[in-house]
């Protein structure tokens, strides 16, 4: 924390509705309790949150950042607040998809969110370039008469506040559970001798899916003592290349020009050494 901010004597995690990524708020009070309504101060202003932990004392919590306070415990009316924001922001939503038709802006309009006061409206849109919406912030302050803020956010993010149903039958990761984003790489799926077709290994959002990321620590495990694919090893004195693996029942196929052979890996690999990985890989000649 740094020397300007206040400093607390306990904290609080705090989740936002929609929100599953929680955040941790100040107080020198301790009497909140699990499932109570907060309002908080948040960089966005003042924002209406639930309780989700016991308090825990500053000083045994690894801080990295300003600690905003939690001001108060919610008020009915301060609920009834959050309520009719909430029809409020759909309203002002339609607002802005009009105004956005009639600037012709190439933006989709995601959701938008009043603060607890309704001194703010943040308007979340996804757009493939830069846009310029200095004229529609214009015609919004003629109709809103408030401060409006225009977030931009990428495909993944926009899977995550729309939801949906993944190709496995159940509801998407990212909107399930998921609080922030892992890097996903192709490697994963090559890792995981996956066929390298993207439309079926992406998610709805167009990008990887984030669950080609859960097993592949497990799958490098599994590998790390295996030849790679179209490597040649040595089988009971003879040349063969490994054509393909099964990590799971660890069985693989070794090929040469006479023949093909199915086999465990504890036959296959018994005279297998690893190879060094700055050699170059021998090939069979043609």
């Amino acid at each position: 924390m740094t020397e300007q901010s206040q400093v607390y004597t306990y904290v609080y995690s705090v989740r936002f509705e929609g929100n599953k990524k929680a955040y941790t708020f100040g107080t020198n009070e301790n009497t909140y309790h699990i499932e109570d309504k907060v309002v908080v101060e948040t960089a966005r202003g003042l924002e209406l949150g639930e309780i989700i932990t016991d308090f825990h004392l500053t000083e045994n919590v690894n801080i990295h950042s300003e600690l905003k306070p939690i001001i108060r415990k919610a008020t009915q009316l301060d609920q009834d607040h959050h309520i009719n924001n909430q029809s409020a922001a759909k309203e002002a939503l339609k607002v802005c998809e009009k105004d956005v038709k009639h600037l012709d802006l190439n933006m989709q309009l995601i959701s938008a969110e009043y603060t607890l006061d309704k001194s703010k409206i943040i308007i979340v849109y996804v757009a493939d370039e830069r846009v310029d919406f200095r004229e529609l912030l214009k015609e919004l302050a003629s109709h809103l008469h408030c401060r409006i803020e225009l977030r931009q956010i990428g495909p993944r993010d926009k899977a995550k506040i729309v939801g949906g149903i993944g190709t496995c039958g159940m509801e998407t990761c990212c909107s399930r559970y998921l609080s922030d984003f892992d890097v996903v790489s192709i490697n994963m799926a090559k890792n995981q001798n996956l066929a390298l077709n993207i439309q079926k290994l992406s998610g709805q959002c167009g990008k990887l899916m984030c669950c080609l990321k859960y097993e592949d620590e497990n799958y490098k495990c599994m590998k790390k003592d295996c030849p790679k694919q179209n490597e040649l090893i040595d089988y009971n004195g003879k040349k063969y290349r490994v054509t393909s693996m099964n990590l799971l029942t660890k069985q693989c196929k070794l090929e040469s020009r006479e023949e093909s052979l199915f086999l465990g890996f504890d036959e296959a690999f018994k005279d297998y050494i690893k190879r060094d990985p700055n050699e170059t890989t021998e090939k069979l000649s043609k």
